[in-house]
């Protein structure tokens, strides 16, 4: 069985994954997590969305929201919307997340990630004060997009 240090990044496939989620990348991995690193590992779907507070309109994309975790070591991947943003934990963007947005599936991104404390932080380049953060309250993973919406997810396996 692969260490987590042997399994190559994924990335998002042009045009993004489609309608199916691709494998898992960590499948076969058999490094534990990190100490340090919290466990988000599973398959999550939203199931509230707010904006500034306030119930999201049922229109927002964001409801249908479903992403995979995956977790060994420092390393993180989120399968969701159609992209594979891999990445390890240890705040430097060459380690991070160096892929595309989900918005396009054609804008480059490169964002650094953290875990501080409990709460998963990721920091886009070049947007300076921008955070997008993920941790569990409860049974729940919670999902900050900076100042736009927060999801609050549960687990579905």
């Amino acid at each position: 069985m692969p260490s987590v240090l042997e399994i190559p990044k994924a990335s998002t496939p042009p045009g993004g994954y489609g309608e199916q989620m691709p494998p898992p990348i960590l499948a076969n991995c058999t490094d534990s997590l990190s100490v340090g690193v919290a466990d988000f590992r599973g398959l999550w779907r939203a199931i509230d969305v707010r904006v500034n507070g306030e119930v999201a309109p049922s229109t927002l994309k964001v409801w249908q929201h479903l992403e995979r975790i995956e977790q060994a070591g420092n390393r993180v991947v989120i399968t969701a919307g159609g992209v594979v943003h891999d990445m390890y934990a240890d705040g430097t963007f060459e380690n991070g997340v160096n892929d595309v947005m989900a918005a396009d599936f054609k804008t480059p991104i490169s964002v650094a990630a953290t875990f501080e404390g409990d709460v998963l932080i990721l920091r886009p380049r070049g947007f300076d004060g921008v955070e997008i953060k993920r941790w569990l309250d409860g049974q729940h993973l919670m999902w900050e997009y900076s100042t736009f919406f927060t999801v609050r997810l549960e687990r579905v396996k």
